[in-house]
């Protein structure tokens, strides 16, 4: 970031918004805020020029050697794939044929493991036994209408496909089904990073969000992920911004230490129970409305997010994310 980058006291950022069921009390110490409403010193790039570069087979865009899972892997190798490889999403091939077959989302396990209609698994099948709904096959809570590219597909077409069918990533197949690529949200926002959009973060952020308390169980947190088809949701304590919670920090928690511990010990109410305050990441990034569209996107390239929180005058005014970029792109070019 350059070197009109702010950092200020988190007691300075209040958040005037309704917080949701089942927030409480405060769990920890105040983080640091960074202010982000600069970014890298980027020369202006020509919007038109930009897409035009890019009219291309998608497959020459996309992110190669995907790791993929047969249907018959359990639940539990997926969660510790994802946990291990920081993976949003993980398509699904049959083991003879390759072919693929459907894509296993963070959002899925966190439905799974009780935040929405997938945890019936667990409790019907296998009546409320979590060790042993873990260790079934992933094809049990796979999404199988998935949307998917072929390689012939263009730059314009993927942004098109993510936006109607509202989703991250889209796995890129051969002529055979077989998976090659997979192009994602991130990738269109590291093929035009640097790019002068002349629009502004308040154009195309969505307001009225959603948010916790630093005491939510994270289990909660899960729940109204689920229910309202989020990936995150930002984070308050005592109304001062804590920072975002994702579905993948979710499920890369549950993948890893004492929390892995009671999921494969089937205890993991006590791990869900966590506030969700013990998950957020200290190290705040926020960025203001006024904020030009190129430089948010490049403070989320440099700081390896997917999101935004939009602030001012300390108060939460909405949040930019990856596909709000997409919107973008939509806008400007009929896509």
């Amino acid at each position: 970031m350059n070197k009109n980058t702010t950092f200020s006291s988190a007691e300075k950022i209040k958040i005037k918004g309704k917080l949701n069921k089942g927030d409480r009390g405060v769990q920890r110490n105040d983080p640091k805020m960074a202010s982000s409403t600069g970014t890298m010193d980027m020369g202006p790039l020509e919007f038109k020029s930009r897409i035009s570069e890019h009219e291309r087979r998608i497959l020459a865009l996309a992110t190669k050697n995907v790791m993929t899972l047969p249907p018959t892997a359990t639940i539990m190798e997926a969660i510790k794939i994802m946990t291990e490889k920081r993976f949003r999403r993980i398509p699904i091939t049959d083991a003879g044929t390759h072919r693929l077959e459907g894509v296993v989302t963070s959002v899925d396990i966190i439905d799974f493991l009780g935040g929405g209609k997938k945890n019936l698994l667990v409790e019907k099948r296998f009546k409320g036994n979590l060790l042993a709904a873990i260790n079934e096959e992933i094809r049990q809570i796979m999404e199988t209408d998935i949307a998917y590219l072929h390689e012939q597909a263009d730059f314009k077409e993927a942004v098109s496909v993510m936006l109607e069918r509202r989703t991250g990533g889209l796995p890129i197949v051969d002529g055979n089904m077989h998976v090659v690529a997979i192009f994602t949200e991130r990738n269109v926002i590291e093929l035009m990073g640097g790019l002068v959009t002349n629009k502004t973060v308040d154009e195309y952020m969505t307001r009225n969000v959603k948010m916790v308390s630093t005491d939510t169980p994270i289990g909660h947190a899960a729940k109204l992920m689920v229910e309202n088809k989020l990936r995150r949701l930002p984070v308050v304590k005592n109304g001062i911004f804590a920072g975002i919670v994702t579905a993948s920090d979710i499920v890369h928690f549950l993948g890893r230490g004492d929390a892995f511990s009671k999921l494969t010990t089937g205890n993991i109410h006590e791990a869900l129970d966590q506030p969700v305050g013990s998950i957020v990441s200290k190290d705040l990034i926020w960025t203001s409305s006024g904020t030009e569209m190129g430089k948010a996107m490049g403070i989320m390239l440099e700081k390896k997010i997917g999101s935004l929180p939009v602030l001012e005058e300390g108060v939460l005014h909405g949040i930019i994310t990856e596909s709000d970029f997409l919107k973008l792109l939509s806008s400007e070019h009929n896509i």
